[in-house]
């Protein structure tokens, strides 16, 4: 597939985690002009770790959502770490609900180790929030392509992940939970997290292969971090061709709909296992 390959699943999920990996923000940098951010859930309050707006994509306007970890200690406390809130997901169906009145292509960006664990969190809906977002995904009209660019942790990623096509960086991780917990509840001991890696087929390269993502973009030697120029420039490519693509889609919503329905029905009825 690409130049790493080899690469231990391990140390995938330590590339994933770094913390000059290129995230939502440098996406926007790097491929989006005009770039008009919408703050608020128009029922609360705002939440950092969720970035929403408009913009134009090659001269298309599309609408852009991400899950944001922030740049500095201040950033990553006021976007706890890339986890989003209640508020953040209500921003992101915000968005979405704008993209299918103005027909504008959705383009998301997910890099979170889940959703916000907070109590006060939980008491303001986050199950629900999340839930609202799915819901909304399937029925979209407009097309939806998104990508996994660092950690993509359980609900918390998936629920600005359910696109027509889903693309991950080549040392990106998607999971339904982190290998950490993963190791605790299995085997009552966290140390294992290294182990759990290995088996929980949370590298692009699995995921490719059970059909959960569409498609790989390569990074430079080291990870994206170390050149993030030369990766937007793949990444930029590759959205091109994935709207095209999406655009030509008669009926996205059913689309989407077929496609994670029949999501790991080939792996199943081949007998093969996961775990």
């Amino acid at each position: 597939m690409t130049q790493n390959d080899a690469i231990p699943a391990a140390r995938r999920v330590a590339l994933a985690r770094e913390p000059g990996r290129p995230g939502v923000s440098g996406a926007v940098q790097a491929l989006i002009t005009d770039f008009f951010e919408q703050r608020g859930d128009r029922l609360c309050a705002d939440d950092p770790a969720v970035l929403a707006g408009v913009g134009l994509f090659h001269g298309r306007p599309v609408t852009v959502l991400g899950t944001r970890k922030g740049t500095d200690l201040e950033q990553n406390l006021a976007c706890h770490f890339g986890m989003p809130t209640p508020e953040g997901y209500r921003k992101a169906l915000r968005a979405m609900e704008q993209a299918e009145k103005f027909s504008r292509p959705i383009l998301t960006f997910v890099d979170t180790p889940g959703a916000y664990p907070g109590l006060e969190a939980e008491a303001r809906g986050q199950g629900a929030a999340i839930a609202a977002c799915l819901a909304r995904m399937s029925t979209l009209t407009v097309p939806l392509i998104a990508v996994i660019l660092g950690e993509g942790g359980s609900g918390g990623a998936l629920a600005l992940a359910m696109g027509n096509r889903v693309l991950m960086a080549e040392n990106a991780v998607y999971s339904v939970l982190s290998p950490e917990g993963f190791a605790s509840i299995l085997w009552k001991d966290s140390a294992r997290a290294q182990e759990a890696c290995e088996l929980m087929k949370l590298t692009a390269a699995d995921l490719l292969e059970l059909q959960v993502i569409d498609r790989i973009l390569p990074e430079p030697p080291g990870g994206a971090h170390t050149d993030p120029a030369a990766f937007w420039r793949t990444v930029d490519t590759a959205l091109r061709d994935e709207l095209r693509r999406a655009e030509k889609l008669a009926d996205p919503a059913r689309h989407r709909q077929r496609r994670f329905r029949a999501m790991g029905n080939d792996w199943l009825s081949a007998g093969k296992e996961t775990i």
